[in-house]
């Protein structure tokens, strides 16, 4: 796919067209992903304090007990959401699912080691480690370009 990105002084707010010969899966993806808007805010709690979580400073989204935590550069915060849900809401270029239970933020792996047959463990830069399910791998592998 070909994107061209077009600057118009005179424009008052962006505007985006496909031209494309015919209707395809790709073409479809790409409509229905910028015709939604999407909350991107995610609210950790903490010590009975809501905080709002910056996205960078996020390395991993867990689920354990029934509850879902995003564990941070300030530490680790309940979340209200779902993984579902915080999939849809974080950048898809950065974070990833590894596993039903977890959500990573590929930003911050520090090292992969390939050794484990069939999965992928993942050290992030906090000293976490994570496991891709081997549902995953191929996934995994191709977001980060092995």
């Amino acid at each position: 796919m070909k994107v061209e990105i077009k600057i118009d002084e005179a424009c008052k707010e962006p505007r985006v067209m496909i031209q494309t010969a015919q209707i395809t899966e790709e073409v479809t993806r790409v409509a229905d992903y910028l015709s939604k808007e999407r909350a991107t805010t995610i609210a950790g709690i903490k010590n009975e304090r809501v905080e709002i979580l910056k996205q960078e400073d996020i390395y991993r989204f867990y689920a354990e007990n029934g509850k879902v935590f995003g564990e941070t550069k300030n530490g680790t915060y309940q979340v209200r959401l779902r993984l579902y849900e915080l999939e849809e809401r974080v950048d898809s270029g950065c974070f990833a699912r590894i596993s039903n239970a977890e959500i990573v933020n590929l930003q911050e792996v520090e090292s992969l080691d390939l050794s484990f047959t069939g999965t992928i463990c993942m050290k992030l830069k906090n000293g976490s480690t994570s496991y891709v399910s081997r549902r995953q791998v191929a996934t995994i592998k191709k977001k980060i370009g092995l």
